[in-house]
């Protein structure tokens, strides 16, 4: 199981760092993206297990990277987090495949456990 590639995507290098060093401890590996063109290329050299997406990303948002992501590796699990209450992009990123969503400031044990749920599997 830990042998398992996780993907941190999200333009705030604070939040990158942390959760790079919280799923690093649970013995993931882990890389992180700023951007969708950085999250694409590790999605397409590295193959993640699990990305973990922010919504909101300037330049090619949340969603666009998503549907990319599905594009290129289907069967890749994304968790989606988001800081608003947008309900109709949680609604559509759910029907483009993302497995739920965490609303920020978001409590990392409720997202350790979450991530650790999925690639259990």
């Amino acid at each position: 199981m830990k042998d398992k590639k996780v993907l941190i995507v999200d333009d705030q290098y604070g939040i990158r760092v942390l959760l790079f060093e919280v799923f690093g401890k649970e013995g993931y590996q882990t890389f992180q993206a700023a951007n969708g063109k950085q999250a694409l290329e590790i999605v397409t050299g590295e193959s993640p297990d699990l990305v973990i997406l922010d919504m909101k990303i300037p330049g090619m948002d949340g969603l666009e990277i998503l549907k990319e992501i599905k594009k290129i590796a289907p069967e890749t699990k994304v968790i989606m987090m988001t800081a608003y209450g947008e309900l109709d992009m949680i609604k559509e990123a759910t029907e483009l495949g993302a497995l739920t969503h965490f609303t920020k400031p978001f409590d990392i044990d409720e997202l350790r456990t979450a991530v650790n749920k999925q690639l259990a599997c």
